[in-house]
C-alpha cells in the first residue's frame, strides 16, 4: 500500500501567535516524502488540553488522515500537557515506540529521558507525540519513519505476516 497521509499539529503557545516561527513543518514534509507520504492537515495550536485533545479526536475521525504527528509539549514544564491529552484519547498505546525513538535518542543526549513522548491507535489511526525542537523531530522521526508504512498498512487491514 502506499499514499500515506498525515496531520501534524504542532503545540506552542508562542508559534500559535507567530505561525511563521514554525520550522518543524518543513522537516517533518522532507521526512514523510521519503515513504511517499504527505501532510494532509497541519495546526498550530497553544498548549491547552482540551484543545489538543479535541483536535486529535477532530483529525483521527478524517477519512483522509491515516496517522497523526505532534511536536511539542512532551516535557517537564507545566505547559507540556500533549502526552496526558494524547492518554485521554487512545484506544491503545504501542508503547515500543516512545521506547524505540528513546533508545536511538540517548545516543545523542541524556536529556533524552527527560521526553514523555507517547504514541498510540485511536479510530484505526496511529498518533505519535514528538518534541517541539526541531533537531530533535529529525532524529527522532528519522529513526522511526521507515517503519509507519507498515504499521499504517496493519491498521488499514493488511493481515500479512510481520516477520519481515
Amino acid at each position: 500500500m502506499s499514499g500515506y497521509r498525515f496531520a501534524l499539529v504542532v503545540m506552542s503557545d508562542s508559534k500559535s501567535k507567530n505561525p511563521e516561527e514554525d520550522r518543524v513543518k518543513p522537516i517533518v514534509e522532507e521526512l514523510l516524502s521519503s515513504i511517499d507520504s504527505k501532510i494532509v492537515a497541519f495546526h498550530i495550536i497553544p498548549d491547552e488540553l482540551e484543545e489538543i485533545k479535541r483536535l486529535l479526536i477532530e483529525l483521527s475521525s478524517r477519512n483522509d488522515v491515516d496517522a497523526i504527528l505532534t511536536s511539542g509539549g512532551t516535557g517537564l514544564f507545566y505547559r507540556d500537557v500533549t502526552p496526558q491529552a494524547t492518554k485521554e484519547v487512545l484506544d491503545y498505546e504501542i508503547p515500543a515506540i516512545p521506547q524505540a525513538v528513546l533508545f536511538n535518542a540517548l545516543k545523542s543526549t541524556k536529556r533524552a529521558m527527560l521526553s514523555r513522548m507517547v504514541a498510540g491507535v485511536r479510530n484505526g489511526k496511529l498518533i505519535i507525540n514528538l518534541p517541539g525542537s526541531p533537531k530533535a523531530v529529525a532524529e527522532d522521526l528519522g529513526y522511526i519513519v521507515e517503519v509507519l508504512p507498515h504499521a499504517i498498512d496493519k491498521l488499514r487491514g493488511d493481515t500479512t505476516p510481520c516477520g519481515g
